[in-house]
Order: C-alpha cells, then sequence, then structure tokens
C-alpha cells in the first residue's frame, strides 16, 4: 500500500539519524544516561549483571546500533513489525534516561525536556501500531483460532456419522502449536465421548432389535389375515354386484334405445312441419327473402333429420354392443 511505504521511511529516518549521530559521539548520550544505569543495574540481580555489559558507554552504543538496523528495516518495509518492536524497545530507554522532566528544577529546561519527551511518546504509539500492522493478511491470533476450528472439524468428520471425505488438516505453523495442541486434547475427549456413545447404541440396538422384529412378524401376520378377509369379502361382494350392475346398464341402454326410436319419428316430423310453415311464410315475402328462407328452411330440415337419424343409429348400436 502506498501510505505504508511513505510512512515507514518518515517514522524510520529520525531513529536512523539520532543512532548515527549517538554512534559518532556516545559519550554525551552515556553521560546523560549514566545515572540512571547504575541505578537499574543496582536493582537487578548478579545473575544477570554478570551476563550483560554494565558500561553505560557501551550500552548507550548498542541501543544506537538497534536504532539505526531497525530504522533502515522499517524504511525498506523488511521485517516491519519486529523492526517497529525493537524501535520500541530502544525508544522507552532513551525517553526515560533522557528526558526526565519531572527531575528537573530550570523551568525552561523542564518544558524542554517535557516537549521530548511526549514527542518520543508519539513515536512510540506510532511504533506500536507499525509492530501490529498485518498489511491485510490474517493475525497469529485468528490463524490459530482458524486451526483449531479445522482440527474440530477434522475430528467430527472422524466421529461415526460425520464426513469422511473432508479435506485433511493443514500443516499449523509454529506460531500456533499452542492452539493445535489444545485442539488436539479436546479430539481425544471427543473420540473417547463418541466411542462411548457409539457402544451404547450398538448395545442399545442389539438389546431391542429381536423385540422389534418378533413386533414386526406378528404384526405383518395379523395384517395379512385381514387383507385375506377382506380380500375374500370383496371379491363376493364384486360377484354379488356385478350381474346386477350389467343388467342395469342393460335395461337402462334398452330403455335409451327406445325412446330415442320413439322420439326419432317425431323429431322428423316436427322437422318438416317447420320447414313447411316456413315455405309458407316465404312464399308471401318479395321472391329474393322467399328464396333465401327457403333455402335456410331446407337447410334446417335437413339438418334436423340427420340428428334423429344420428340419433336413433346410436340407439341401434348401443343396444346391439349391450346385447352381444
Amino acid at each position: 500500500m502506498l501510505v505504508r511505504r511513505i510512512a515507514r521511511p518518515l517514522l524510520g529516518s529520525i531513529f536512523i539519524s539520532s543512532g548515527i549521530a549517538t554512534l559518532r559521539d556516545a559519550q554525551g548520550p552515556a553521560t546523560v544516561a549514566g545515572p540512571w544505569i547504575d541505578k537499574t543495574t543496582g536493582a537487578l540481580p548478579d545473575s544477570v549483571t554478570d551476563s550483560v555489559p554494565t558500561d553505560a558507554e557501551t550500552l548507550v552504543k548498542v541501543n544506537a546500533a538497534v536504532q539505526v538496523g531497525g530504522g533502515v528495516l522499517l524504511s525498506l518495509g523488511k521485517f516491519p513489525r519486529l523492526s517497529a518492536l525493537a524501535l520500541a524497545g530502544s525508544l522507552v530507554p532513551t525517553t526515560v534516561a533522557g528526558h526526565d522532566f519531572w527531575a528537573k528544577e530550570d523551568p525552561q529546561e523542564r518544558a524542554m525536556h517535557r516537549t521530548q519527551f511526549f514527542k518520543n511518546a508519539g513515536l512510540l504509539g506510532g511504533l506500536l501500531l507499525a509492530s501490529v500492522d498485518t498489511e491485510g493478511k490474517p493475525s497469529l491470533g485468528w490463524r490459530g483460532r482458524r486451526a483449531a476450528r479445522k482440527a474440530q472439524e477434522n475430528i467430527s468428520s472422524a466421529l461415526p456419522g460425520g464426513s469422511h471425505d473432508s479435506p485433511s488438516l493443514p500443516e499449523v505453523p509454529p506460531a500456533v502449536h499452542a492452539a493445535a495442541e489444545r485442539a488436539q486434547a479436546a479430539s481425544g475427549v471427543a473420540a473417547d465421548k463418541g466411542a462411548a456413545l457409539v457402544g451404547s447404541a450398538i448395545e442399545v440396538a442389539k438389546d431391542r432389535g429381536p423385540k422389534l422384529a418378533d413386533a414386526a412378524r406378528e404384526r405383518g401376520a395379523g395384517l395379512a389375515e385381514v387383507a385375506k378377509d377382506r380380500g375374500a369379502e370383496l371379491a363376493e361382494v364384486a360377484k354379488d354386484r356385478g350381474p346386477k350392475l350389467a343388467e342395469a346398464a342393460r335395461e337402462r341402454s334398452a330403455g335409451l334405445a327406445e325412446v330415442a326410436k320413439d322420439r326419432g319419428p317425431a323429431l322428423a316430423e316436427m322437422a318438416r312441419q317447420r320447414s313447411e310453415k316456413w315455405a309458407a311464410l316465404a312464399s308471401d315475402l318479395t321472391a329474393d327473402q322467399g328464396e333465401t328462407l327457403s333455402k335456410k328452411g331446407r337447410k334446417a330440415r335437413d339438418k334436423a333429420e340427420k340428428k334423429a337419424r344420428a340419433a336413433v343409429a346410436k340407439a341401434d348400436k348401443k343396444r346391439k354392443e349391450i346385447a352381444g
């Protein structure tokens, strides 16, 4: 990101400049930090003071070298979080030893050191922010929780009833070994409980399986007997009612045929009478109108006769089908 490329060199430049100046002339800063270093080393146990240098000038140079190296790395974007954390650690003794404004008696000197103290405090805040900046990547805490969650999912898939096609657990980074160990312990507990539950379910199935099978056999036999009894009854009812229904169908079809045969000539006669009536009316009208109505009358008569003949033919056909 462009902001990081600009902000990191700006933040690291002050430490590079200050560290180089201290390395060139470490006597002045060593004189200022001497009393504070003596007080601090006096409070530490001998086991610590024996393994680290206690000379004020040496410690000042080491601190300056850390500032130069950390400032260069931060400016170049190399190990930015680690270098920011190292610069924050080097800034604390420099600020406390070099700008102890509360110990100054001169008002002007106290005001100057107070300003420098809070300026360094602001730099410390910026370094702390830079030390936790992941540049959009997941943090170690997030990766640890994700690894633990994936471990639990793989454990669940390994238990009975889980999915066996889930992907295997990815390799856990060194920084999240603690989370992986917790997940592994949880997996052991879950596996023990799962095995116990499976064993209990198997025992229950063994005990209740024969009972359920016997009950199913008894119910099945009972249902089969009922089906046999009801089937015979239904067959008898069908045998008894079948001829009656067939006879009723024949009677109704014969009746319909008789009705059609009786009404067929009547309908034909009615059609002839109506056509003659229309023809008489047509003779009273003009020649053109009469011819038109005469044609209509003939069409109506032919249509009525066709309907009557069709009805009679249909009735005869139905009667023959029933009789056959």
